[in-house]
């Protein structure tokens, strides 16, 4: 059987774009069981509260819920809130862990995809946003859009 290509998304934190201000971004893969595959596969998944965390020289991805899958027995099934570790350089690793403990910044989940046949989780290094700092971004995102609407509607006349 060949190996599917390409990229099919599972599930996206939307919130995190805007409780934080994302910095950079990087892609790790992640060690999984069986289970928590098929689970994937039918996209049984919810980011929303979970983050990353550099322990001992390894990166764990922490407080991402993946439902337990419904045909799996109950001795190979999975917990469903377990940590689960991301798999990265040694480098990489040590760069992030030196970046978040200078700069006091947070390891966010932005989304949860399949790449090639590989579950892949993309990670923002991000810094959190104070609530007029929210308010400040959407303010600046209408007026753009208003923007962007009138000049179209120049264009049209």
């Amino acid at each position: 059987m060949a190996r599917p290509t390409g990229t099919k998304l599972i599930a996206a934190n939307r919130r995190a774009r805007r409780n934080y201000e994302v910095l950079e971004t990087v892609e790790a893969g992640l060690a999984l069981r069986g289970s928590e595959v098929k689970s994937l596969r039918s996209a049984h998944v919810q980011l929303g509260d979970a983050y990353a965390r550099i322990e001992g020289g390894e990166a764990w991805l922490v407080s991402m819920h993946i439902a337990p899958y419904d045909h799996a027995q109950d001795h190979s099934g999975h917990e469903p809130e377990r940590r689960r570790k991301l798999l990265l350089h040694r480098g990489e690793i040590a760069r992030l862990r030196s970046i978040v403990d200078e700069q006091r910044l947070s390891l966010i989940p932005l989304s949860l995809y399949f790449k090639d046949g590989r579950a892949k989780v993309e990670l923002a290094l991000a810094r959190g946003r104070k609530t007029y700092d929210k308010r400040q971004v959407l303010a600046k995102r209408d007026a753009e859009r208003e923007a962007a609407r009138a000049i179209a509607r120049a264009d049209r006349d």
